[in-house]
């Protein structure tokens, strides 16, 4: 994990400390300078331990604190914020026997951390939250190998305590990747379409789509975005960020079809980047690709145009290069928004 530090505030805390730095070599180990045994590895720190363990926590990605799971609690109990921002923080007891996973068990992956570190040092992992003490699966961590995003996270918790208390849970999927789990849970079950999702006695839902799904369902499910949708868009070397950020929205919206899906914006390389599609880019936070005009030519697009042909050298620009980069299928044919944007949206092939 990036940004990992440990924290040490004894003697045998320090000799853990070096232990771990020869496992973990990118780590830093931090330790009051009156411990100090001259080894230059570990950064020896002057001022207070009240102070500086808010500093590591407030700026690293994980925290191990080799001292009392008590007095880490006190310590840093004032600075908690959010289970998506504040730190993994994982505990290891003086005499090596159990390393405790007690904040960011999922999201932060203090978990697996544990796990790792538990292995290493041939200790004891202590986990407690519901998923990973029953076996089953982590709502909060589906497709997060694969950079799938959660529609909205306030359903999280409901969903989660449905699924710990192995009531009946109905996935459908119709996007992404499928080797999302190993084996479900004997609650889970898989279901072909929405409607049989509606139809069965699912106590609540897990939901991988790209599309827009209505609210009664969604109110019960956890809804995954995975990065499905390719938008290939034609436009002239001044088209503004606003005009394609507009089109983009009533093209989505017609056809019911979720931004967070959006993997890729794509259009033809043209001698100069235009710089309204970049702008757009790095306001959605999603990458730009462009393709030579050659190998757009050697699409079979639905809508082909003569005019685009002679101003473009191929016949199809939204349209080809969705399909270029997608490997798959439109989803949604060009969409005309005269006089200067085209915008196509294919989806990729898993």
């Amino acid at each position: 994990m990036e940004k990992t530090v440990v924290l040490a505030i004894t003697k045998n805390g320090v000799k853990i400390g070096e232990d771990l730095k020869k496992i973990f070599p990118d780590w830093s180990i931090f330790a009051p300078s009156k411990l100090s045994n001259q080894n230059n590895e570990i950064v020896w720190y002057s001022e207070p331990t009240t102070d500086k363990i808010i500093e590591l926590f407030k700026n690293n990605n994980a925290l191990i604190c080799l001292f009392s799971l008590g007095a880490v609690i006190r310590l840093i109990a004032p600075h908690l914020e959010d289970k998506k921002t504040d730190p993994a923080v994982i505990v290891i007891d003086d005499k090596m026997n159990f390393v405790i996973s007690v904040l960011s068990g999922h999201i932060g992956g203090a978990n697996e951390l544990t796990e790792e570190i538990a292995e290493k040092l041939g200790a004891l992992p202590v986990i407690t939250t519901a998923a990973d003490v029953n076996k089953t699966i982590a709502v909060d961590l589906v497709g997060r190998e694969f950079s799938w995003k959660i529609d909205d996270d306030s359903t999280v918790t409901k969903i989660s305590a449905h699924m710990v208390n192995e009531e009946p849970i109905g996935v459908f999927q119709d996007t992404g990747e499928k080797e999302w789990y190993k084996t479900l849970p004997k609650n889970v079950s898989i279901y072909e379409s929405i409607e049989d999702l509606k139809k069965s006695n699912s106590k609540a839902c897990l939901i991988i789509s790209d599309r827009i799904i209505d609210d009664e369902i969604s109110k019960e499910s956890v809804i995954y975005r995975p990065p499905s949708l390719i938008v290939g868009i034609g436009l002239h070397w001044d088209t503004t960020k606003e005009t394609i950020r507009e089109g983009l929205v009533e093209s989505l919206e017609k056809f019911k079809i979720s931004s967070k899906s959006i993997a890729k914006l794509v259009s033809i390389k043209k001698p100069q980047d235009v710089q309204g599609l970049i702008d757009l880019g790095k306001e959605m936070g999603i990458p730009v690709e462009y393709i030579d005009r050659e190998d757009l030519a050697e699409i079979s697009a639905p809508n082909p145009s003569e005019t685009v042909k002679a101003f473009e050298g191929t016949a199809s620009v939204s349209e080809a290069a969705a399909i270029k980069i997608s490997g798959g299928k439109l989803i949604v044919e060009k969409q005309k928004f005269p006089p200067n944007l085209t915008i196509a949206i294919a989806r990729i092939m898993y």
